[in-house]
């Protein structure tokens, strides 16, 4: 199993998010696992370097279709590495012979009809950990008792704990960024001097050129939050979308894949500045409220960071790397994004594992505790997932 270490990106989300250093460009190509269809000679493990990976998990892509940020953590498992997706195509129909008897034919019933199944495996996890150093002899001098002591020393824990927690969320957020990168990439495919600006699709919706298009107008992305007119349009797609995902369709995935989320298995991250726009100038003068609601979604005040003055340029943008396609690198530069929805199987985060271990210096007397990250964030490009921005 490959496993990256990525305590420098950490490191620099960590800046992004408290606000110290402008929005950088992010290579998340060996955070987020995409999926493979089979195995890789990396595929081993990491102590004597040929025992193959086992599938710790595997996942049936069978759900009955009845014709109709969240939280992405997934559960864990002690054992195997591997997550494996297993999913059948939908078949085709043929001719019903039945209805169609001729006198001295022969009608063949021993054909073989395969069916088709994929398998798709992800196998890579990310790790970083966090390393603090404690000790009691040499700080008691400092503290007048016992309570001030352990005072300290709680303060001390609890300040590696925020930062696990900065960080933990962060890469969360980053499992989203990716696949909002991989859903623009290929449904905005960008020629030489062209904009997101001109463009718009079924994946990656450009809310700002469709209300223009459609009422003649030129209103731009920084004065669209305040316009009840836009805000309008955008509420009345978003909920357009959340019914059409609902229907089986190979329209809202990048894989092309037969596929339909219902609003149970439906989660919608919003930009804060977008549903605080809605609720203020949509919702305060508006007697039927919840013929202008916006779904129920879960809201974050950026997607990436908050630049260093919360601008709407900073917290609507991503600048994501991508994993290479053949030679060619692959980067989305972004802003205006406004909300995601997605399949609950979309994307996730898997088999994650916190532990601390502890070595005790005798000679010095102190100990060292490494506060240890480990956990695998993926993609699945064969499931729904939809990007509302404005350009």
């Amino acid at each position: 199993m490959k496993v990256e270490q990525i305590y420098n990106l950490v490191n620099s989300i960590t800046g992004e998010l408290l606000g110290k250093e402008d929005l950088l460009q992010e290579d998340l190509s060996n955070v987020v696992d995409v999926g493979t269809e089979l195995f890789d000679n990396v595929s081993v493990d990491n102590y004597v370097k040929t025992l193959v990976n086992k599938v710790g998990k595997t996942i049936f892509v069978n759900r009955a279709y009845s014709g109709n940020i969240p939280s992405v953590l997934m559960d864990s498992w002690e054992f195997g590495s591997v997550l494996e997706k297993i999913q059948a195509d939908i078949p085709q129909a043929t001719e019903n012979e039945s209805w169609d008897l001729v006198d001295g034919e022969t009608y063949n019933q021993d054909i073989f009809y395969k069916p088709s199944v994929s398998a798709k495996f992800f196998n890579k996890k990310v790790t970083f950990e966090v390393p603090m150093s404690f000790t009691e002899l040499q700080v008691k001098e400092s503290f007048s008792s016992a309570n001030q002591l352990n005072g300290f020393l709680s303060m001390l824990y609890n300040a590696v704990e925020n930062s696990m927690t900065i960080k933990i969320d962060s890469l969360i957020m980053r499992t989203i960024n990716n696949m909002i990168a991989e859903t623009v990439y290929h449904d905005i495919p960008l020629a030489e001097g062209e904009t997101y600006s001109d463009k718009t699709g079924t994946k990656a919706v450009n809310l700002l050129k469709q209300y223009n298009d459609l009422n003649g107008t030129n209103l731009t992305a920084d004065k669209a939050l305040s316009d009840e007119g836009f805000i309008k349009y955008s509420t009345y797609i978003i909920n357009l979308y959340v019914d059409r995902l609902s229907k089986i369709s190979t329209l809202f995935n990048v894989g092309g894949k037969e596929r339909f989320t219902p609003k149970d298995k439906l989660n919608i991250v919003m930009l804060s500045d977008f549903k605080a726009s809605a609720n203020v100038y949509l919702q305060a003068n508006t007697f039927n409220k919840e013929l202008v609601e916006l779904p129920k979604a879960d809201t974050i005040p950026y997607w990436q960071g908050s630049g260093k003055d919360y601008s709407l340029k900073d917290i609507s943008s991503i600048n994501v790397k991508l994993s290479k396609d053949g030679n060619k690198n692959r980067i989305v530069n972004i802003s205006g994004i406004l909300a995601v929805m997605f399949d609950r199987d979309a994307l996730g985060v898997t088999n994650l594992d916190r532990r601390v271990t502890t070595n005790y210096n005798a000679k010095a007397e102190f100990f060292n505790n490494y506060y240890k990250f480990d956990a695998g964030y993926f993609n699945d490009l064969n499931e729904n997932f939809v990007v509302f921005f404005m350009a």
